[in-house]
């Protein structure tokens, strides 16, 4: 009976072998159901695969063995009783722990399935308050960038205004001066009235083409 007892010594082994397997491959549909898992860092993905195979080869060597000893089984009167129960044991253990393998499998396939559609949805999330952020700086950027134009426009107005004033003195000052050469030499003064027409035509042509620039300047800028 030493083909038996060889059998019977391996049988043993596997099934030891596989209980420790499943149990750890239980543990691991249990891991990817806990909440925030990330399975990409923790290298679940590659240690199912490796379980699932392992388990997997164990079922096919025990599936073997199991079939010599039905096949030893098949001459009782070399067989005693004891052997008899034991090598049914074993067909019966061998079942379970097929049918323990396909619950497990499928267990630990819904829970890959759950931790990657929230993998999923919790990268969308971040995507997406990624790409809000990046928009409202850009936006805060442009409305800086209006602020900043708008205040140089509103700088080169005040020198504009500034020069004008500086002119219209110094009209003034001069004005005060022709209308004392007016006073000495009165002849000249329909030559004066026609300059001063002129000046004041030219100030106003200049002022409306500042104002319409300036205009056309903001229009640009708030649109």
């Amino acid at each position: 009976m030493s083909n038996y007892d060889q059998l019977h010594r391996q049988c043993r082994t596997l099934e030891n072998l596989f209980d420790t397997k499943i149990t750890s491959y239980s543990q691991l549909a249990s891991t990817l159901s806990r909440p925030g898992h990330d399975i990409e860092s923790s290298g679940s993905s590659e240690r199912w695969k490796d379980l699932e195979l392992e388990l997997d080869d164990l079922s096919v060597k025990l599936e073997e063995i199991n079939e010599q000893l039905a096949t030893l089984a098949r001459t009782p009167e070399l067989m005693s009783a004891s052997m008899l129960r034991a090598i049914q044991r074993h067909r019966e253990l061998h079942q379970d722990n097929l049918r323990e393998l396909k619950r497990t499998k499928t267990n630990v396939k819904h829970a890959f399935d759950s931790a990657n559609l929230l993998s999923g949805v919790r990268n969308d999330i971040d995507a997406y308050k990624s790409t809000a952020a990046d928009s409202l700086l850009a936006e805060r950027s442009r409305i800086d960038s209006s602020h900043q134009m708008t205040d140089d426009v509103i700088q080169q107005a005040y020198a504009t205004r500034t020069e004008f004033a500086s002119q219209r003195g110094s009209l003034s000052g001069i004005n005060t001066r022709m209308q004392h050469v007016i006073g000495i030499m009165p002849g000249i003064n329909n030559l004066v009235q026609m300059i001063k027409s002129r000046r004041r035509r030219d100030s106003i042509i200049m002022g409306v083409l500042i104002g319409v620039c300036t205009i056309a300047l903001l229009s640009y800028m708030w649109n």
